[in-house]
């Protein structure tokens, strides 16, 4: 296979595991006793090691060149890690059990999306055609997991997710060797007061986004079981959310060329506010629901892309692999979990349709810093955020 056949069997396989853990863990955790707060507490845990994890692996990443060796490890320690789930359903050991598995199964994420960047250097607009195969990974496993489920024990999800995780633990090994790095840019060596208050502030609108979506991957499939829809059902709506978000990852370089990454971002908020109260206050109407999924073109596809191509852009050379490594922490570590923590208490408090509208209220807060805190600019260096 040639680099991008590569790359793109690695996404695919690593979102397939992602497609396992993320939409049905939360109704393993239930099916084995797990109240609401508890559910909440274990899927924020799974993010709370992506603030810690991807800084540390990303360090050793830029400083000894070692990215894919480091890949391989973190990918086989989570393997391992996860063999731990077959031999225990004690809250108190699911604790340590569920950190340790993170902090692997975290770590070769924004090692990969740095090295596939680096490999596209100036066709950054290449990235969307590579991570779409995540995508579709997703959608293959998130369908017929949900399919499965509805005819064999919720304790079948630790086999098939245990397979996925080989797999990607396989793949893995045939990932390219890094080439050397340009050499440190100059937004590296003396970052002017602008563009750190830009970082500050394209970080912070990260975490309020990821904190609504927190909120989301831990309760979504909870939430519509409790109201009568079925797990097949369940895995059909996730896999129409990917579906949109293909479709957005195949159109964004025209989307780029003819709208500019600011103002996309600015819509992607939007549509997160309105996708997250539709499902909280339109559970009992589907096609609603139906709608609210399509949104996920937005408020997961254009906004990933565009964020990390903006993050590429502000970490240029050696430092690529530790800011993919920050927006992984700041964004998906710190806001997903703030989200998975907060939502257990909501719903436990005022209940699951208060809990979905914090996550609009939260969107709408990364809204208003991109709107005022990344104003157009008008010289080359700001060309990225021009409108």
């Amino acid at each position: 296979m040639n680099v991008r056949s590569r790359l793109a069997a690695f996404y695919f396989f690593y979102f397939a595991s992602v497609g396992a853990v993320t939409p049905y863990f939360g109704l393993y955790f239930k099916s084995i006793g797990a109240t609401v707060g508890q559910i909440g507490f274990f899927m924020a845990l799974l993010q709370v090691m992506r603030m810690f994890s991807p800084n540390l692996w990303g360090h050793l990443a830029d400083r000894h060149g070692c990215r894919k060796g480091l890949v391989v490890f973190a990918a086989m320690g989570s393997v391992i890690a996860f063999l731990g789930f077959f031999f225990t359903l004690d809250i108190l050991v699911l604790i340590p059990l569920v950190a340790f598995f993170s902090f692997f199964w975290n770590a070769p994420l924004p090692l990969v999306e740095a090295a596939t960047l680096n490999f596209l250097g100036a066709r950054t607009t290449g990235y969307g055609h590579i991570r779409l195969w995540g995508s579709i990974g997703f959608i293959l496993s998130v369908v017929s997991i949900g399919w499965l489920l509805d005819r064999i024990a919720l304790t079948g999800l630790l086999w098939v997710t245990l397979l996925l995780l080989l797999g990607v633990a396989g793949l893995s090994l045939f990932l390219p060797v890094a080439g050397p790095l340009p050499a440190i840019g100059p937004v590296e060596q003396n970052l002017p007061f602008g563009t750190r208050t830009k970082i500050i502030v394209f970080l912070l609108a990260c975490f309020f986004m990821s904190t609504a979506h927190g909120i989301y991957y831990a309760f979504y499939s909870v939430y519509l079981v409790d109201n009568g829809y079925n797990r097949a059902v369940v895995g059909m709506l996730w896999a129409l959310g990917v579906l949109s978000e293909i479709g957005a990852f195949l159109v964004m370089p025209k989307l780029w060329e003819r709208f500019g990454v600011r103002r996309l971002l600015l819509t992607a908020f939007l549509g997160a506010v309105l996708r997250f109260v539709l499902i909280g206050y339109a559970i009992g109407y589907p096609v609603l629901i139906v709608f609210a999924q399509t949104l996920h073109a937005l408020t997961f596809a254009v906004f990933h892309t565009s964020a990390v191509t903006m993050i590429h852009r502000f970490f240029p050379g050696k430092s690529q692999a530790r800011g993919q490594a920050l927006y992984t922490s700041i964004g998906y570590g710190a806001g997903g979990s703030m989200g998975g923590l907060l939502g257990g208490w909501v719903w436990e408090a005022s209940g699951p349709a208060v809990m979905f509208a914090m996550a609009g209220i939260f969107a709408l807060l990364g809204f208003l810093l991109v709107k005022v805190g990344l104003k157009p600019v008008p010289n080359t260096g700001g060309a990225l955020l021009n409108m």
